[in-house]
């Protein structure tokens, strides 16, 4: 550091500070210094150390010029951003052609968690609205991006989902709403008519020319005219069409779903059109100017005018700008042709008030692996004001899922303390769900206990009440027979929350071949109690159906007869058998070949299964579960007695049964079909092991996940 270079802060009042140079000791210091000392201080710790930022360093020095342009201001000067972009009309459309393919790229990398000041506002033409306005073209798709910009940060706040990528709705200070906003799509539209007209224009026959000659052309070639004025429209057609769609998905009550397809469908046709422009950009581009490698942001091929993505760097503060890569051009156009196959998920659903539906549904969604705008969109639709779609309280959901019996007015049962906290519970579970699968199931582990301890005064203060339960019958009174209802489904609720938080661990790769045997066994454990508590709640119900109307002399008659089961408890039937099949030939496998039982380097057996349980196990969810039932469970299994029990010939069995249930339902008939192969394969795989002797060193055993993302299946190999 030269003499030169020396900062010197103005007079404070204070004693004078005195600046010395010290480069000189620096270089000393730097030809002792070996790879991986350090000089520092007494007081330099090792949290300072990792809060330092390296000075210099492009990814964590938000200060270090990158850009050679301290200021927007400065970068326009330099004529970074021209307008218009040249005095040649073909070039000018050109280089907006690329500007509005390098917004699309960035918007997709914003999408994707990265930051806006270095994304979308890193174009200065963005930056600078005010600017444009003497090139209607280039100010009405600039428009139009920021309002969009400011939509889809509302739905993500709104949601509460940019807590999985803080930096989503950070922005920096930068304007994200301006005055004329709201009249963006009426400048787009303008636009918008006046290529169509140039368009048609260019396409008229002779015949036509006469009554088209006050048309100016759109650039000076007219052999590319009707090329650049399709390029340009899919572009402004897609931004329009986008932008219906986030106006008409926060319309309340899912008002706007129908009309939000519509457009969705027109963003698609769209997102086609702009692929086919390609070529023919190409085309038109100089061999000097275009870059034919895959990472292109642009159509053309070509650098794009007016950005700058380190001149929002200071902005960043006090974190550091990532070191981003914008997505592709060809990468964004399938970023938002998925995004909008998602939405069209969500706006294609019933809004249907029954809650075990919604349920289905959410994880049915997440299966598709929704990025963070759709899934926003789906929590802002399921929860709206504190009720369901905005239009049905969430005491009237809990009514119709847990079957309650139909109070009097006067009881005023919504307000009650343990009906309001289950209410807090569901609202606050359907946002749960709506947020990636790694934050799901953190706070699925979390919120469990929540509803444990729910479930737990609901069933003390029923005793208090009324007594225990057994002693209950079905002509107690109404307030009896709410209570019963409600921690019933509670605690099928809670059941339900446990099996999709051990679920989640297969999709998420949590458990290794070794914790299989464990996992599906506590997995069968959960499905047990859950089908109980489903069988539970749809007894009083049925009960009641079947007595209301007829005499008491027939009830005798009604104790032998059963009611059939319900699909949706066999289905469950399916699960069940198939997660206690492979426990047992895990834990056959584990005695007889000592496979899937390797010890952990840095913790026992018994340490997993706290460490997976944990949160299972602090809610009590089942109670006196403990990792020695588990060892004493699978002790003594082997396949001498396995291949006697047909658990996976059960689950295909009833897999096939379901069939006409569910004949109606595509998604369930898909599940069906997971169940049946998932059983099938397993079954022979067991065969297989048990002819060829489980002590057989030839053989290899494996478990992939081929057919259900959550149940293996075993794969048998002789080497």
């Amino acid at each position: 550091m030269g003499e030169r270079d020396i900062y010197v802060p103005p007079s404070t009042g204070m004693a004078p500070v005195v600046w010395t140079d010290v480069s000189s000791l620096l270089e000393a210091a730097c030809q002792d210094l070996e790879e991986g000392e350090l000089i520092h201080g007494e007081n330099f710790s090792l949290f300072a150390a990792m809060s330092a930022l390296e000075i210099m360093d492009p990814k964590m020095d938000s200060g270090i010029r990158n850009s050679g342009y301290n200021s927007v201001d400065e970068a326009i000067e330099n004529g970074v951003a021209p307008i218009p972009f040249s005095s040649v009309r073909t070039v000018d459309v050109q280089c907006t052609l690329d500007v509005m393919d390098h917004l699309l790229a960035c918007e997709a990398t914003w999408h994707k968690g990265h930051s806006l000041a270095q994304t979308v506002f890193s174009c200065i033409y963005v930056l600078r609205l005010e600017r444009t306005s003497s090139h209607s073209l280039l100010h009405s798709y600039c428009r139009v991006i920021r309002a969009t910009c400011n939509a889809v940060i509302s739905v993500v706040s709104d949601a509460r989902t940019h807590e999985e990528e803080d930096l989503f709705t950070m922005a920096y200070g930068l304007t994200l709403k301006g005055e004329g906003d709201d009249k963006c799509l009426s400048m787009l539209n303008a636009v918008e008519e006046t290529i169509s007209r140039q368009l048609r224009a260019c396409k008229a026959t002779s015949s036509k020319k006469r009554v088209s000659d006050d048309i100016e052309p759109l650039q000076d070639d007219p052999d590319m005219e009707e090329g650049y004025c399709k390029a340009l429209l899919c572009r402004i057609r897609f931004r329009k069409h986008f932008y219906h769609v986030l106006m008409s998905m926060r319309k309340p009550q899912g008002r706007g779903l129908e009309l939000a397809r519509k457009h969705i469908a027109a963003c698609l046709t769209e997102l086609k059109c702009m692929l086919k422009s390609l070529e023919f950009l190409r085309s038109t581009t100089s061999e000097s100017l275009k870059d034919d490698t895959e990472d292109t942001t642009t159509a053309s091929g070509c650098q794009p005018i007016g950005f700058d993505a380190s001149i929002n760097n200071r902005l960043s503060a006090p974190i550091p700008p990532r070191s981003i890569k914008i997505l592709s051009w060809k990468k964004a156009i399938e970023y938002f042709e998925k995004l909008l196959h998602d939405l069209d998920v969500i706006c294609s659903f019933s809004l249907n008030p029954l809650f075990e539906d919604i349920l289905r549904f959410v994880v049915r969604f997440q299966k598709l692996q929704p990025d963070l705008v759709a899934r926003a969109h789906l929590q802002v639709l399921l929860v709206q004001d504190g009720k369901l779609y905005g239009r049905d309280t969430i005491f009237d959901v809990i009514s119709r899922a847990a079957k309650l019996p139909e109070v009097p007015k006067n009881y005023n049962v919504q307000n009650n303390e343990f009906v309001v906290q289950l209410g807090q519970l569901v609202t606050n579970l359907l946002k749960i769900l709506c947020t990636n699968a790694a934050w799901q199931r953190r706070k699925l582990g979390k919120v469990l206990q929540d509803w444990s301890v729910t479930s737990v005064q609901l069933e003390m203060a029923f005793r208090r009440e009324f007594g225990e339960i057994p002693s209950i019958s079905a002509d107690e009174n109404i307030c009896m027979r709410l209570s019963k209802h409600l921690l019933i489904w509670a605690e099928e609720q809670t059941f339900w929350i446990a099996s999709r938080f051990l679920m989640l661990g297969f999709e998420l790769e949590l458990y290794s071949p070794n914790d299989y045997c464990m996992v599906y066994w506590y997995m069968y454990v959960i499905l047990i109690k859950l089908s109980e508590k489903a069988q539970l709640k749809m007894v009083p119900s049925s009960d009641a159906v079947t007595r209301k109307g007829k005499k008491k002399r027939d009830h005798s008659k009604d104790i032998v007869r059963e009611p059939p089961i319900p699909p949706s408890i066999l289905l469950l039937q399916c699960y069940i058998y198939l997660a206690e099949g492979l426990t047992m030939m895990l834990a056959a496998l584990r005695n007889e070949r000592d496979a899937f039982k390797k010890p952990g380097v840095f913790n026992t057996e018994q340490e997993r299964f706290i460490q997976h349980f944990d949160f299972l196990q602090r809610a009590h969810v089942p109670d006196n579960i403990t990792y020695l039932m588990f060892s004493e469970s699978t002790l003594q299994v082997h396949f001498s007695t396995l291949v006697k029990y047909n658990y996976f010939r059960d689950a295909q069995k009833i897999a096939k049964e379901l069939r006409g249930s569910f004949s109606s339902d595509p998604d369930r008939l898909a599940e069906l079909k997971q169940i049946e192969q998932v059983a099938e394969y397993n079954w022979v795989a067991l065969n297989v092991i048990g002819q060829a002797g489980a002590n057989d060193p030839s053989l290899k055993i494996s478990f992939e996940f081929n057919h259900h993302p959550c149940f293996a299946v075993a794969v048998v190999k002789r080497s």
